[in-house]
């Protein structure tokens, strides 16, 4: 389960009004949609690759630990109802495959495979989260996280043309559908104490390149990704602050929102990106926001910043949207804002990687997203 969702997704959220987006009063010519310049996307590999292998050899050096990568470089009492410290995620596991598979590490990819399946399987899914100080497996699954997974090994499969890791991506995702999928909706998690889901799914969850890959019946299939698509594109908030709310409730049919959280709504726009249903308002505004350094961790829904927080993984989400998009500009300038967080000193156990150098905090998430956002 994503550490950003891990920080208070599971929280009583008020409910929000869904208001309309884009409306013009009448008699009023509609304004001019912003026009995003896509250049030549001819992007060099090698031209970051000396700041991919470091934050790699951080990342296998000094993150990661018998049971994968830590949540923190520093240690926690891995007590919280959030993981902290040395406890490791499915995330983090599936982000590092999906990295291996991308840069054509196939050993690394095949030991990091082999760590997960003993660390996190269980017969509904992957746990989300495992804590070794306590031995504690959490018998809950988190469906962006089972998802990604999937698609690393369909990515494996293709980029080391290796048939059984298709395979396994096929029977992992038959399983997938069986206990996150109900009615042709996606559900967030599964409670296999209790065999229960939730009642919602959040945005950022929907991952419609890999939903696209599972092993069903062209019929469910189809509903299941006309009804995910169809709550992404209208969550849309406003052509003003083209973001996405964060999720949308199953029995009443609303969209709640207790405040925008850039992470879930970049990836949400990454995830449109990737199927092509970008939104060029949501380009052109990334774009100047990037360009200036002012894309800041929380909103309300009018686009007013909550706070000034920023984050290496909010720059890496929009590298890979550039990517995606195949907006040269947009990439080159999240790389960076991105390697402003980067640390640079040889006397550091953070040199290379990414964090705060004096209270030695470097989390999996932004490292790991920076990675892919090299490796894009």
């Amino acid at each position: 389960m994503n550490s950003f969702w891990t920080r208070g997704m599971c929280c009583i959220l008020l409910l929000n009004v869904l208001v309309s987006c884009g409306n013009v009063p009448n008699g009023e010519e509609e304004p001019d949609k912003p026009v995003v310049k896509h250049e030549s996307f001819d992007h060099d590999p090698s031209k970051f690759k000396e700041h991919r292998e470091q934050t790699e050899r951080f990342v296998t050096r000094n993150l990661y630990g018998p049971y994968g990568v830590h949540t923190n470089f520093q240690d926690s009492g891995q007590a919280d109802t959030v993981a902290t410290g040395h406890e490791v995620l499915s995330e983090s596991a599936g982000l590092l495959m999906r990295y291996y598979a991308l840069t054509n590490q196939r050993d690394a990819f095949q030991a990091e495979w082999e760590l997960a399946k003993r660390v996190f399987e269980l017969p509904s899914g992957f746990s989300y989260r495992y804590s070794p100080k306590h031995d504690k497996k959490y018998a809950i699954n988190a469906a962006v996280d089972d998802l990604r997974i999937i698609r690393a090994l369909h990515e494996a499969g293709n980029h080391f043309d290796r048939q059984e890791y298709v395979e396994m991506a096929d029977a992992y995702g038959k399983r997938f559908f069986d206990f996150n999928v109900k009615g042709g909706k996606l559900y967030d998690f599964y409670d296999e104490t209790y065999r229960v889901t939730n009642d919602f799914v959040t945005l950022c969850y929907i991952d419609l390149s890999t939903l696209k890959q599972l092993p069903v019946p062209a019929k469910q299939k189809s509903a299941l990704i006309g009804n995910m698509q169809k709550i992404l594109q209208n969550g849309y908030l406003s052509d003003s602050f083209p973001f996405y709310e964060t999720r949308f409730q199953y029995d009443t049919d609303t969209y709640r929102s207790e405040e925008i959280r850039t992470v879930e709504s970049l990836l949400t726009i990454l995830a449109l990106s990737e199927a092509g249903l970008e939104r060029t308002e949501s380009i052109a505004y990334l774009k100047e926001q990037v360009r200036k350094g002012t894309l800041y961790g929380q909103y309300d829904r009018n686009g007013t910043p909550l706070n000034d927080v920023q984050s290496t993984a909010i720059y890496a989400i929009t590298a890979m949207i550039g990517s995606e998009v195949q907006d040269a500009e947009l990439y080159e300038d999240s790389i960076k804002q991105m390697e402003k967080f980067r640390v640079m000193d040889g006397k550091s156990p953070l040199d290379g990687g990414f964090g705060d150098p004096v209270t030695k905090t470097a989390f999996s998430f932004d490292n790991l997203m920076a990675l892919l956002a090299y490796a894009h």
